[in-house]
């Protein structure tokens, strides 16, 4: 059990660590749901996806 919340929390920690405005984290905003984004992702997604 705790192998396993050890592995949970450093996935979580990878996936956190995506460069905002870099593909792979604007892949990511795009698959996650608009209304789950807070306005700095929304302001950042337009700044570096859209733009």
């Amino acid at each position: 059990m705790k192998k396993l919340l050890i592995a949970l929390g450093l996935s979580l920690f990878v996936v956190g660590c995506t460069e905002v405005g870099s593909e792979e984290w604007c892949e990511d905003m795009k698959q996650k749901a608009k209304g789950d984004w807070t306005a700095n992702e929304a302001t950042d997604f337009a700044k570096h996806c859209i733009f």
